[in-house]
């Protein structure tokens, strides 16, 4: 059986611990989560009621459009170079999408595992958990993310896994790096990073761990 597993790790690779948009404080919200949302009987939407601490940052992050951001010097994100696609030893399993180039439909219902399937995604979960370890090891200043996904596309393939974001849908790299305000799906290249950036490391892996294979 083939599994896959897929995790996910936000790093602020800077010295002090910060909230990401409002400086050195954190928002919390004053009533209980559910008294934030209104739901009128007959309607078919859902209104949300919000605090005016709540409301600004609603502002700060949609309705600003500055070259900058506040209180920094940082200017909006832009993409850099790409390396070439990695290789990866014929040897290892690849998804079925690497070939047809189209990214697999959604499933219509739950997926149910026998003990075999439940320890195959045991595995695999296992090595994409010791991944983005590493990869969190890898974040400082200085690093560009193609480093990162380069060290990461090797350990998968060492591990006798396929690094999974790998031609999904025509996605050129191992991993996904998203940084500042680049939400997901950001993909590695030659900027390097900066303190102070965030960086959010998506790692998924495509396991075989049937038969004589194993990880190491």
């Amino acid at each position: 059986m083939i599994r896959s597993a897929a995790m996910s790790l936000t790093l602020r690779p800077t010295s002090r611990i910060l909230s990401s948009f409002v400086g050195d404080r954190f928002l919390h919200s004053t009533p209980p989560l559910h008294q934030l949302f209104r739901y009128n009987p007959g309607s078919k939407h859902v209104s949300m009621q919000l605090s005016r601490t709540f409301s600004g940052l609603t502002d700060l992050l949609f309705n600003r459009r500055n070259d900058g951001l506040p209180n920094t010097t940082r200017k909006r994100l832009k993409p850099g170079k790409l390396s070439p696609r990695r290789p990866v030893p014929g040897h290892i399993e690849r998804p079925p999408y690497v070939k047809s180039k189209q990214p697999p439909g959604i499933a219509s219902g739950p997926e149910v595992h026998d003990e075999k399937g439940i320890e195959c995604m045991r595995a695999s979960g296992r090595l994409a958990a010791q991944v983005l370890e590493y990869a969190g090891t890898l974040v400082k200043p200085g690093i560009m993310t193609d480093e990162i996904d380069q060290a990461v596309h090797q350990m998968i393939i060492d591990n006798g896994a396929y690094p999974s974001p790998l031609g999904y849908g025509g996605f050129p790299k191992s991993v996904c790096t998203s940084v500042n305000e680049c939400i997901c799906h950001g993909i590695p290249d030659s900027r390097a990073l900066e303190d102070g950036d965030i960086i959010n490391i998506d790692v998924t892996v495509y396991l075989n761990a049937s038969g004589d294979e194993r990880m190491s």
